[in-house]
């Protein structure tokens, strides 16, 4: 069925008015998966409205700090040091990102990176929306094994060349999105894209218990973690859609938000809501901004029927939260 579709839009045929003018194929590698890591290199082919590309660009960035599993990416500490800082190439980056929509496999992962890095330097990323191969190889059902990009490479016998090198991952991601985007055009379907917001809170200040590294500097880091105080209401049960939340509830987070988490996490406990670190029975609501990503946390607001909402539809809620029910 795929291999008909595929063939249906190579041909000339009527292309969805509703798809997006041009496509940046983004690949990063990272010192890392936590939330401090950092980017140490970057690419983006950027697509056309069909998927054809128009060009590529490339950059090793220094970290700043420890360059993490070099088994993996295969960049050291020598060969990082007289590259630019983040900064330095974050105009050029943004210029390859200006316009389009942002295509990476799990792209949660790849936009969160940009995201916080461009908030280390006070700027913002100029992407509007982004879209992950992995959904979209969902949407067109095609037959994978599993959700790695090798695996998508080789259903469209796309060969890889150097995995984990952020120019040829890059490569071999849009010489695969090219087929799906296609076979998703002749199929009429919806593209599974998501809203990109920038990233906020940075602060400069160390972790707790943080150690300094990379030429001796303490890293940046996100807002220092701490134990919230215990919620002092009952919890009413689930949010209700259409209806007000109530203090007492139980909220999870779940993927990126435009707000930095703690700071989300800090207005809702001071409206009088409970922050649950995980996702139970019990949840009361589950906010994320990409309820098809395939988290533990989405998994299981599906299983068991816990409400979700996006970030800006929760942001309303909490400017009129319902008092606790007296006792």
């Amino acid at each position: 069925m795929l291999e008909d579709l595929t063939a249906t839009a190579a041909s000339p045929t009527a292309w969805p008015a509703a798809y997006p003018q041009g496509y940046a194929v983004v690949d990063v590698e990272t010192t890392g998966l936590a939330r401090d890591d950092r980017i140490i290199s970057a690419a983006v082919y950027r697509l056309d409205a069909r998927g054809e590309v128009e060009d590529h660009w490339y950059t090793v960035v220094n970290p700043e700090r420890d360059p993490g599993p070099v088994w993996i990416h295969g960049l050291t500490s020598e060969m990082l040091e007289g590259a630019p800082l983040f900064q330095d190439i974050a105009a050029e980056f943004a210029a390859r990102l200006e316009g389009r929509v942002l295509v990476a496999h799990n792209a949660v992962f790849d936009w969160q990176m940009i995201a916080r890095e461009y908030a280390r330097a006070r700027g913002e990323a100029p992407v509007k929306q982004r879209l992950c191969t992995i959904a979209l190889s969902k949407e067109l059902r095609l037959p994978l094994p599993n959700h790695k990009l090798e695996s998508l490479a080789a259903h469209f016998g796309v060969v890889q060349r150097r995995a984990h090198h952020a120019l040829d991952d890059a490569r071999v991601l849009a010489e695969a999105f090219r087929p799906s985007l296609r076979a998703a055009a002749a199929g009429g379907l919806r593209l599974p894209l998501h809203e990109c917001r920038p990233l906020t809170g940075w602060s400069d200040r160390p972790r707790i218990g943080q150690q300094a590294s990379y030429g001796g500097r303490a890293p940046s880091s996100w807002r220092p973690s701490r134990k919230r105080p215990a919620c002092p209401y009952p919890n009413p049960g689930r949010y209700e859609p259409g209806k007000r939340l109530k203090q007492g509830m139980r909220v999870a987070f779940s993927g990126d938000t435009s707000t930095e988490r703690d700071l989300l996490e800090d207005r809702a406990t001071e409206a009088g809501l409970h922050v649950a670190t995980s996702l139970s029975r019990l949840t009361s609501l589950l906010v994320t901004n990409d309820p098809d990503s395939g988290t533990s946390k989405t998994v299981k607001a599906r299983q068991y029927g816990t409400p979700v909402v996006d970030e800006a539809a929760f942001g309303q809620l909490l400017s009129d939260v319902e008092p606790a029910s007296e006792t």
